[in-house]
């Protein structure tokens, strides 16, 4: 059972000096390490990726956007209070919540929370518009409301300028995320090293690391190739840095995040599939999107229409495994069309893990992940699909003690790899 593997089989030795703290100069001239279906693993360099694809390909990237998630507050006394933007509650909706010009409400992680016990926090900040380049002073307030799941409490801001957005106040008042085990404060160069090329929804607190690679040059080369890109959104939540703290990964909440995806998108991925062209999902996110779509379009097939959510385990139910990839896709293109949307926005809390059938994905550029986290579970079992369900796959490891052997960088900015699933044994 899915359920009952254990997380110390995903466990591996990770050296301090292997974590790249730093992005490369030149993003596109990482390392890559290829796996191909004949578990055969060789190195290149990420300049190399549009030669490795084949023409025909169709590529699936994320265009959601780091926000400057972290904002400091100092109490009268002293005390600094930082507050973690998670996602909007009031309104709910990202952009709306960014269009926001008097007051909105997130649910937030609080640094230092015992220091703050209730009373308002403030902060004066100066916001200078791009085009006249007038300074426009704002006086930022936030207020402690109710507990939040997970840790998290909703906090309310307010500001008393209605000529200034809540993204305004975001990108002058926040610093940008970079992930915890970097073991550093961000910097300037955060701001641009920790954004794709191609970001351009805002609303993650982590980047999808694997399109950091990415230049528009290489872009251009991918286009001169043949290769067909097609962009999904997928908010990264904090929930991706969480580590599995459970003995098996059934006792592991996996956190929500939201996604959203054009009409465009389903009918490529439709044509992709009866035409049997490879669908290659740039990181995990594009991963977690992707495979969350046949569910959608099976329970729509079986007349729920109303729960757009993914859960957990939805992806191991007998009605979702018994349901035709291309037909379920079928079916949300029908609702999509039956409802006049160009777009849909739905969540997903998809547990990908050694024994899930994988529908869409056929080649993954990713980065190398955490020891015993989600991530690896996700890999591990792109690499080796199940068969059977008694053995646990093991490729994984060979790839990721190579890569440590030749000196590869591990995590956010790190080197590459491009992997395909193996032949049947």
């Amino acid at each position: 059972m899915v359920k009952d593997i254990l997380i110390k089989e995903f466990d591996y030795p990770l050296p301090d000096e292997a974590i790249a703290r730093f992005p490369l100069q030149k993003r596109d001239e990482c390392k890559l390490i290829v796996s191909d279906p004949d578990r055969i693993i060789s190195h290149h360099s990420f300049l190399e990726l549009p030669d490795l694809l084949p023409k025909d390909a169709l590529m699936i990237y994320n265009e959601t956007k780091v926000i400057n998630a972290r904002m400091d507050f100092q109490k009268s006394t002293g005390s600094h209070i930082e507050i973690f933007l998670l996602e909007p509650t009031a309104p709910s909706d990202y952009a709306v919540s960014f269009a926001s010009r008097s007051s909105c409400r997130w649910s937030c992680l609080v640094g230092n929370l015992k220091r703050w016990k209730h009373g308002n926090l403030t902060k004066d900040i100066i916001i200078t518009d791009k085009q006249s380049k007038e300074e426009k002073k704002v006086t930022l307030s936030v207020s402690l409301l109710s507990p939040l799941p997970g840790n998290a409490r909703e906090i309310e801001f307010s500001w008393n300028n209605p000529d200034v957005t809540f993204a305004d106040i975001v990108e002058v008042a926040g610093n940008i995320p970079i992930p915890p085990y970097l073991n550093r404060e961000s910097m300037e160069s955060d701001t641009h090293d920790y954004q794709t090329v191609f970001s351009r929804v805002s609303g993650s607190v982590a980047a999808p690391t694997a399109g950091l690679h990415f230049t528009d040059n290489l872009l251009d080369k991918l286009v001169g190739r043949g290769v067909r890109r097609l962009p999904v959104v997928l908010h990264v939540g904090a929930g991706t840095f969480q580590p599995v703290k459970s003995e098996s990964i059934g006792e592991h909440p996996m956190h929500t995040e939201t996604f959203t995806i054009s009409r465009q998108l389903v009918e490529e991925l439709i044509e992709a599939l009866d035409s049997q062209h490879q669908i290659v999902a740039v990181g995990t996110t594009s991963v977690r999107t992707l495979e969350s779509l046949p569910i959608l379009g099976a329970r729509i097939m079986n007349g729920d229409v109303e729960n757009l959510h993914i859960g957990q385990w939805d992806a191991y139910s007998a009605e979702f495994e018994s349901s035709d990839t291309v037909s379920a896709l079928k079916s949300l293109l029908g609702y999509m069309d039956g409802n006049g949307l160009e777009s849909l926005t739905a969540s997903t809390a998809i547990m990908i893990a050694p024994g899930f059938r994988w529908r869409i994905v056929k080649r993954m550029v990713t980065n190398f992940h955490q020891p015993q986290s989600t991530l690896l579970l996700l890999v591990s079992s792109f690499l080796e699909p199940a068969q059977n369900g008694h053995t646990l796959p093991t490729h994984w490891r060979r790839i990721y003690e190579e890569a440590l052997a030749k000196k590869y960088r591990f995590l956010s900015y790190g080197d590459a790899c491009l992997l395909s699933p193996v032949k049947n044994l």
